[in-house]
């Protein structure tokens, strides 16, 4: 006798008492699921032959959630309940691919935002969480084997963008790493009288606000505009510089479009400017944001004559929670940089507080390693690329940001006629994806980048970006509970 959904969820609980009874509901003649215990083992699966009543025929079928009121009359009754053993999918294969798609991580499409933790990587952080391990402690072996341990990454890092050691400053991250570099000049330029500051409209909050801080205290802070491709043109820094101009900041990469800036021209032109005049109160600094290009475009950073460079560490495989500020000297003379915090003295009296051993080793390995295999890298990304490509040619799209200056690992994209943010919804079982950057997706405010680029509402709203990694990291298995799961998953013990 067909008994009602209802009934027949409540008779596979009588069976599995104290289980997890999960419903994949999909339109057809059946529906298929999984029986866990409450550690997430699969105990079975179940099919559930669906008999659709007369009077209901031709109407949409709704199954209610498993602890809600009953629907009366139901739109479907099961006439058979199948069970199958574990491991097994009781269903079609159309089924099993469409719950093993339901069930699994989304597609991972974010990587602006974070990268995973390579495996490698943890591997030469593991010993430094566990060992007593303080840089500054030089009066005993532990003391010295973790200021060892940190210099050796800190040649790491140096290596990767043609610095000299002792000029990489370990900070909390690229963040950080921006305030030190424009709110760590204030007390140079108020002394000089240079009060000058000349940065795009498409910087990262973690420079504009800072900035903003800056125009606080007195100081001009000025935006240069950028084109509608998403890019400034030298000659529009060129033609804001004055002589109090103190500072000019220009982001690498551009972290929602991908979109590569002139920073080698505008470094051309600030090193020209001084020449001509010949005084070193012409002297202009000059700042990148480099967290989206260290370690992937390395050639190109590494002969970047930038007197700073903020670097991150979670953009390139690493831990979150470090980064780096490369203040790179001219001759005998050190920038003018000075510290925001005091107390310590640690990394020269720039940055003081202890430094994470685990999370410098961490930060220079991964700078290491993409030393090493930035080619490849890229090499990788650019093929997952033109396969995005090819995929988004049946569908229409409009790309924003000229893609002949783009990094190869970024698209962003708007679908005319779709809302972000309700894509984003549709899709968040299959794609991880975001629509700006990650430390202001919470705001759901229009993004200020594209806007600069002349973007009109409709197609700001309608845009997200696509970041990917290389490759698929291999995950190793987890070792401190007996489930078998990887270290990308929870652990239950």
């Amino acid at each position: 006798m067909p008994l009602s959904h209802d009934d027949a969820l409540a008779k596979l609980r009588r069976i599995f008492p104290g289980h997890e009874i999960t419903v994949h509901d999909e339109d057809g003649p059946s529906e298929c699921g999984l029986v866990e215990a409450t550690d997430g083992t699969t105990i079975a699966s179940f099919c559930l032959t669906l008999k659709e009543p007369a009077a209901s025929k031709g109407s949409a079928r709704v199954t209610p959630p498993l602890n809600s009121a009953r629907v009366t009359p139901p739109l479907n009754t099961v006439s058979k309940i199948r069970l199958g053993p574990v491991g097994q999918f009781c269903g079609t294969a159309d089924q099993q691919r469409h719950w093993q798609q339901s069930q699994s991580d989304p597609l991972y499409l974010d990587s602006n935002a974070t990268t995973p933790l390579d495996p490698r990587v943890l591997v030469t952080m593991i010993p430094w969480f566990l060992a007593p391990s303080n840089a500054g402690c030089r009066t005993h072996r532990y003391g010295q084997r973790a200021k060892d341990a940190v210099e050796t990454a800190r040649r790491h890092i140096a290596e990767v963008v043609g610095a000299q050691p002792e000029e990489v400053f370990f900070t909390s991250g690229a963040t950080e790493s921006n305030n030190i570099a424009l709110l760590g000049l204030a007390q140079h330029g108020e002394r000089t009288g240079k009060k000058h500051i000349l940065s795009t409209a498409i910087e990262h909050k973690a420079v504009l606000e800072p900035l903003d801080r800056l125009r606080q205290l007195g100081f001009d802070v000025e935006l240069a505009p950028v084109t509608a491709g998403g890019y400034v043109e030298p000659d529009a820094i060129a033609r804001r510089l004055r002589p109090d101009t103190l500072l000019v900041s220009v982001m690498h990469a551009n972290n929602e479009t991908g979109v590569l800036q002139p920073v080698h021209e505008i470094c051309d032109l600030l090193r020209a400017r001084q020449s001509s005049s010949q005084t070193s109160s012409s002297e202009i600094l000059f700042h990148t944001d480099a967290a989206q290009t260290f370690g992937k475009l390395v050639p190109e950073l590494k002969t970047l004559p930038a007197d700073m460079i903020s670097i991150s560490s979670h953009k390139i495989y690493g831990p979150q929670g470090i980064g780096a500020l490369v203040v790179r000297r001219r001759g005998l003379h050190k920038r003018p940089v000075q510290p925001l915090t005091f107390g310590g003295g640690q990394e020269r009296g720039l940055r003081p507080g202890t430094v994470p051993v685990a999370l410098a080793v961490g930060l220079g390995e991964a700078a290491r390693l993409a030393g090493l295999e930035w080619s490849t890298r890229r090499t990788a990304a650019l093929a997952i690329r033109h396969q995005l490509l090819r995929d988004l040619a049946a569908v229409e799209h409009h790309t924003n940001g000229d893609p002949t200056r783009s990094l190869p690992h970024v698209l962003n994209i708007s679908f005319p006629g779709i809302d972000s943010e309700a894509f984003m919804l549709a899709t968040k079982d299959s794609i991880a994806i975001s629509n700006g950057s990650a430390c202001t997706s919470a705001s759901y405010k229009p993004s200020h980048v594209l806007e600069a680029m002349g973007l009109n509402e409709t197609k700001s709203e309608a845009a997200i970006r696509l970041s990917w990694g290389h490759a698929q990291i291999a995950w190793p298995r987890c070792l401190t509970c007996p489930q078998d799961h990887t270290l990308a998953q929870p652990c239950h013990s």
